[in-house]
């Protein structure tokens, strides 16, 4: 195959062979041949025809004008990072130590005494003002109340003033959500409406936890949490505060205003409450509240559920579908047995229901009462939660509550108990 083409100016590739069948134009820098010159009275000579195109092959074709240039070295990897060399660095020497002086070890002190001092402001509820914008999150102000009668602690959220904005519109659509910390769970999370577009929400809120005990209230830490809702996203976390409740006294409404923080989470209240709390076997797997009643006219043992609160969660979604089983032990036949509504998707549900008993009053000390909790399962067998166990064999508040029912005829006597997997029913 042959392409035709017309001479370059200057050829880059000269003929080596003269003998070969591509016929070439004579080289204009040559040297011109004599000519006769033209003579005086003669005609004019014709003029030189075009030159004709060069024909040469497709590979001369693809060798035209092509000029590789100098070889360049591949790249290697030491060129990008330096550290990675085939010869041995000498290691870089080591850090000085800096001594302390006098003077520096004074403002260390200094610092720690100030830390000190700002920790213990925080948990009486003072707030002292940062002048760092940046890590100024704004303030909660709030009041808890502690009733020992009912055993319930009441939050009151007040408002939050200057909160962080957290939206493209520079305000926030906060909410405050609360812990009690050991053991922050669903069971035990409680929080307040969204306020829309606003760095200084209202709220005025009260929030009530149920089933909290004085020996709760030593152990036990208020935490507090002020997250930003997003619709389309995940919600915001801006700041908290935490308040140990043991410095907060019985029936006393103690007022807070403190500032909010960004503290790391650990893992030191739940060491605490295994050391402090109840054996391991007795593992807290929520509380009920129990009502306990004997009628002498009608020589009844009344039995009432009220409510449960913090219960452990049995379902995928994080929650419980609880009822109550109460039985009455040794076994009175289906006399004995009866069982709650169930309460849909809630692990802090509330009963209200009564049962009674006719047993006469000198056999009460011989018979126990059987209370569980079970997670119900449409179609599955139902999930046992919790129990516990009333009697004369019992011990602690349960033998005490059992104790005063016996005592005081008439008399309508509430405990909140501890419910764990020993509190299993010896009879289903």
């Amino acid at each position: 195959m042959s392409v035709s083409k017309p001479p370059p100016p200057h050829s880059h590739f000269p003929p080596t062979n003269p003998s070969s069948h591509l016929p070439l134009p004579p080289n204009s820098t040559s040297s011109p041949s004599p000519s006769p010159p033209p003579s005086a009275g003669g005609p004019p000579s014709p003029a030189m025809p075009p030159p004709s195109p060069v024909k040469i092959s497709m590979q001369e074709h693809f060798a035209i004008n092509v000029c590789p240039g100098p070889i360049l070295p591949i790249p290697q990897i030491s060129d990008f990072f330096p550290r990675f060399h085939d010869f041995p660095i000498t290691p870089l020497p080591p850090r000085e130590k800096k001594i302390l002086k006098d003077k520096d070890k004074d403002t260390v002190a200094d610092g720690e005494k100030d830390r000190k001092k700002e920790r213990e402001q925080e948990e009486n509820g003072q707030f002292a003002e940062s002048d760092d914008e940046d890590t100024y999150l704004g303030t909660l102000e709030f009041n808890l109340l502690f009733d020992q009668e009912n055993n319930c602690l009441h939050c009151t959220i007040h408002k939050a003033k200057g909160l962080k904005a957290m939206d493209s519109n520079g305000l926030a659509d906060p909410y405050v959500k609360l812990h009690l910390l050991p053991g922050a769970s669903k069971a035990n999370k409680l929080r307040t409406k969204t306020l829309k577009n606003t760095l200084n929400p209202v709220w005025s809120e009260t929030l009530v936890y149920h089933g909290i005990t004085a020996a709760d209230m030593t152990t036990k830490t208020l935490r507090l949490c002020v997250c930003d809702m997003d619709r389309l996203g995940r919600n915001e976390f801006i700041g908290e505060v935490r308040v140990a409740l043991k410095k907060l006294k019985e029936g006393e409404s103690k007022k807070y205003n403190m500032g909010l923080e960004r503290i790391t989470q650990t893992r030191e209240g739940n060491s605490q409450a295994v050391d402090s709390g109840a054996p391991v076997a007795e593992e807290e797997r929520g509380r009920i509240l129990v009502s306990l009643m004997y009628i002498t006219e009608k020589s009844s043992l009344v039995v009432g559920i009220i409510r449960c609160a913090h219960l452990a969660a049995m379902d995928t979604n994080g929650y419980s579908d609880p009822f109550v089983k109460i039985v009455l032990q040794p076994d009175m036949g289906k006399k004995s047995k009866y069982k709650t509504t169930v309460k849909k998707k809630t692990l802090n549900p509330e009963f209200n229901e009564e049962f009674a008993y006719e047993v006469p009053h000198d056999q009460l000390a011989k018979k126990k009462l059987e209370i569980s909790v079970w997670d119900y399962d449409l179609g599955m067998s139902n999930d046992f939660i919790g129990g516990v166990e009333l009697g004369i064999n019992a011990k602690g508040e349960r033998l005490k509550h059992w104790f005063e029912c016996l005592k005081y005829k008439g008399k309508k006597v509430e405990y909140w108990h501890t419910l764990t997997q020993q509190g299993a029913p010896s009879s289903d």
